[in-house]
């Protein structure tokens, strides 16, 4: 770790590579981005593409939830700070929300890093600011407020990087955002979370059939796995086990698993494999949902050098949930089923997060408020929070620049918007031949996809 002084003069010298106006800066593209989204798109499971891309054509926040792929383009084109933390890499509004610490409190905090990476500071700072002002957008807010709440983000994110320099490393690595959460838009979404537990899971997720619990079918969103693809997630479990602590290795061991799933989560992950098992402890009042997510490298990662030696995908979600959060899963590990890298979780335990289209006026405002200290808590806690804030500097110069970024951006994301619209009106997104199927019903469930070999066990999902 470098000395404050050493950290002072590496980030008043990375003025020199890029001033802080240039932050601001919006380069023309040298590519297509609709050919990025499909690349992104390979080694997906085909059949739940179309589910992918009719939720992305939701609006332009969702589409800017699927297409990281897109923004980390042209970041990569660009030149950056040099200045490098532990990347959230998918910064934006509905990745900031409640879950369970394992002490059982809980807590509001980035809750999301299928995409993290050591990469520089602005990424994320950037791509939050261009969802509070997507966000604002899809919400209804003038564009006067949108720019005022994402200038809160901005201002708020430096003001706390400056306190972060200043404080004891112990005491950021400690740091934990308090709030009194009187907004009833806030207020709810605790509430969620307070709700979702293991019991209230399997009250959703499974029913009872004869002395056992398997999962339910639910048109696009969950189904019984089978087969094959049954046998390998269950095998995977003890290489799983492993990557514990032994502490936790001994709690779950007090759980055997009775069924397995498939699960469709979220808007960017749609079409990676996503299993849950079903396990129980001491009886069927004792069960535990684990998440078995399929890791695909990190978006960043091809514009990104000295990132470190190859590592498991789940381990580098892993490792970078933990150099960002305070507290993390306490089952949180990973694993490998055939040759695919997969991270493990709970699964919703006590997860909820807000809803973007709510947050108008004043809330949009004090949200990004809050998500401005985690960022960069997270950033302080994995970096170094004295470069960055000299790098910033005591003037508005950077933030300005950063607010002109975020405009640009999401205007860009709009323009982005239509143009995926228009490429799937023309069936540029097809892939396989099946980006328009029609939704299948829940007999088809048990037929095999053959376009892929690697998918063929899976069941047909649409």
């Amino acid at each position: 770790m470098p000395k404050r002084p050493d950290s002072e003069e590496y980030g008043l010298a990375q003025r020199a590579h890029l001033g802080r106006a240039a932050l601001g800066e919006l380069k023309p593209r040298h590519f297509d981005p609709i050919d990025v989204f499909r690349q992104s798109c390979v080694g997906r499971v085909p059949r739940l593409l179309p589910l992918k891309f009719r939720l992305m054509s939701t609006s332009p926040f969702a589409f800017f939830r699927g297409s990281v792929e897109i923004m980390a383009a042209d970041f990569g084109a660009a030149r950056n700070t040099r200045i490098g933390v532990q990347l959230c890499g998918d910064a934006h509004l509905k990745n900031f929300g409640f879950y369970a610490t394992p002490s059982s409190e809980i807590v509001l905090d980035i809750n999301d890093f299928d995409e993290t990476i050591r990469g520089p500071w602005e990424w994320d700072v950037k791509r939050m600011a261009t969802s509070i002002m997507l966000g604002g957008r899809v919400a209804g807010d003038k564009e006067a407020r949108c720019k005022a709440a994402t200038d809160v983000f901005i201002r708020q994110y430096c003001e706390w990087l400056r306190r972060f320099a200043a404080m004891p490393t112990i005491d950021v690595a400690r740091h934990s955002t308090v709030r009194n959460f009187r907004d009833p838009f806030i207020r709810d979404a605790l509430k969620k979370a307070e709700r979702s537990t293991p019991l209230s899971n399997m009250a959703k997720l499974t029913r009872k059939k004869g002395k056992d619990y398997r999962f339910i079918f639910h048109p696009n969103t969950t189904w019984e796995v089978e087969g094959k693809t049954r046998k390998a997630v269950l095998r995977a479990l003890p290489a799983y086990r492993g990557t514990l602590a032994p502490h936790y290795q001994q709690l779950f061991d007090r759980y055997h698993a009775v069924d397995v799933g498939f699960k469709v989560v979220g808007t960017g992950s749609v079409g990676t494999r996503d299993y849950v098992v079903l396990l129980f402890g001491r009886s069927d009042a004792d069960p535990l949902f684990l998440q078995i997510k399929e890791e695909p490298p990190s978006a960043y990662a091809p514009y990104l050098k000295d990132t470190g030696p190859a590592m498991h995908q789940g381990q580098r979600v892993v490792e970078g949930q933990r150099a960002l959060q305070v507290s993390s899963d306490l089952l949180l590990g990973w694993c490998t089923i055939d040759r695919r890298d997969y991270l493990v979780r709970q699964l919703s335990d006590h997860k909820s997060s807000v809803e973007p289209e709510e947050l108008l006026g004043r809330r949009l405002a004090e949200y990004s408020r809050v998500c401005a200290e985690l960022l960069a808590k997270g950033h302080a806690r994995s970096g170094h929070p004295v470069a960055i804030s000299a790098y910033v500097g005591g003037s508005d110069k950077a933030q300005k620049a950063l607010l002109r970024f975020a405009v640009s951006y999401a205007d860009q994301v709009e323009k982005d918007y239509a143009t995926f619209g228009k490429a799937l009106r023309q069936g540029r997104l097809k892939h396989s031949g099946i980006a328009s199927a029609p939704a299948a019903s829940k007999k088809d469930t048990s037929k095999k996809d053959t376009s892929e070999k690697d998918t063929q066990d899976l069941p047909d999902p649409i």
